[in-house]
Order: C-alpha cells, then structure tokens, then sequence
C-alpha cells in the first residue's frame, strides 16, 4: 500500500505541476490561455486525489472529510472551468480563475490539518 500510495502522491504533485507551470510560463504575456497541458493536469488532479484518498481508507487511514470534500470542489471547478474554456481566443478571466483555484487548493493541502 505504501509504494501505491507513493505513486499516486508523486501523480498528483505532476498533475499540479501540469497546472502550475503553463500559468507560470504566461504571466507577463499578454494574450493568456489555457492549454491541454493545464486541461490534464486539472484531470490528474481530481482521478489522483480520488486515489489516494481510497488507498488512505484501505489502509485504516480515516481522512479529514472536509478536507476532501473542499479539495474535491476546488479540484472540479478548477477542471470544469479549463474544460469549459480551453478552446477559447484569449480567456483571460478564467486562466486567472484557474491559476488561483489551483494556489487555494495546494494550500487547503497543505495548510489544513
């Protein structure tokens, strides 16, 4: 269980390193958007977090269920505005929307206990 639970913890950081680093990348320039790479990684997020809060029950780990479910939420706004405006020209509002959420829910995971 621990090497699973390793893997699928490595997975998520990729997935909102997948997030964090496009946004990073596009702050000073001028036209924004949001990229597949960002898409995904809002997908890896939410299949990776799911994951590892199953793996977290099987090994008699019972999680804070506030947390998750706040985490849940952040994570499915965060992957249904990318969705939503992945196509778009120059979706300045919801890449801001999106880059934000992702802070908030890095620091719900860490800051939270």
């Amino acid at each position: 269980m621990s090497v699973l639970r390793t893997v699928l913890l490595v997975l998520h950081l990729v997935g909102v390193a997948a997030l964090l680093g496009p946004a990073l990348e596009q702050l000073t320039a001028k036209a924004k958007r949001i990229t597949m790479l960002m898409v995904w990684g809002a997908r890896a997020q939410i299949v990776t977090g799911l994951a590892l809060t199953g793996v977290a029950y099987a090994s008699d780990h019972e999680p804070d269920h506030v947390k998750i479910a706040v985490k849940l939420l952040i994570a499915l706004a965060i992957a249904g505005v990318a969705e939503a405006t992945r196509k778009r020209e120059n979706p300045v509002v919801p890449f801001w929307i999106v880059t934000g959420l992702t802070l908030v829910n890095v620091v719900v995971a860490v800051a939270w206990r």
